[in-house]
């Protein structure tokens, strides 16, 4: 992923985008800082170690904690321009210009927060499972009102693994406000 990744340093994301991803760059930011930093990675992936599916020393734990910290590791190796070890909003929108470039990452990164959030190991996300997923995103209880509801597009009430992973990457690089998918992680705003 890296030299090619590395090409782009512009930012060319939406107003869209900006506003959608705001509140995910502040739940990644926890210490409210402003920027995010290899600490707000340790701590989301803290975060999603309290899940009950990722038990300490599982597969399934080292798997969440790879693909979070992972992250970390791509934005500073990628878009920190000035290599202060600090990723603000523009560098993450950066890194989400460059999701396409890498469609195997966002789908391992779907893959993965899927397996986390299935408690009850199904192979389908509900509703609650999918409130938990926008819950432990944020770190808090968030309203999704019919969030849920626009994401299970054929009305059966649940999410498929591939209903999901299309979900995902639509969150993460649709420009388009009416994609289902721009609700993934609750509500536009929900910061």
């Amino acid at each position: 992923m890296s030299s090619a990744l590395r090409l782009r340093r512009h930012v060319m994301s939406s107003e869209f985008q900006r506003t959608k991803l705001q509140a995910m760059f502040e739940a990644f930011d926890a210490d409210g800082n402003g920027y995010l930093e290899e600490a707000d990675f340790v701590a989301l992936a803290d975060r999603w170690g309290r899940l009950p599916r990722v038990r300490e020393g599982s597969e399934l734990a080292a798997r969440v904690d790879g693909v979070l910290k992972g992250w970390w590791q791509h934005l500073s190796e990628t878009v920190d321009r000035d290599r202060d070890g600090r990723i603000d909003m523009d560098d993450l929108l950066a890194m989400v210009d460059l999701l396409p470039t890498v469609p195997e990452a966002v789908t391992a990164t779907a893959d993965t927060i899927f397996d986390a959030v299935d408690e009850n190991a199904d192979g389908r996300i509900s509703r609650e499972e999918h409130q938990r997923l926008v819950d432990t995103w944020h770190g808090r209880p968030v309203e999704t009102g019919g969030a849920f509801d626009l994401l299970d597009q054929d009305t059966d009430g649940y999410l498929t693994r591939s209903e999901f992973a299309a979900l995902w990457t639509q969150f993460w690089t649709s420009d388009d406000p009416a994609e289902p998918g721009n609700l993934m992680c609750g509500p536009i705003g929900a910061g």
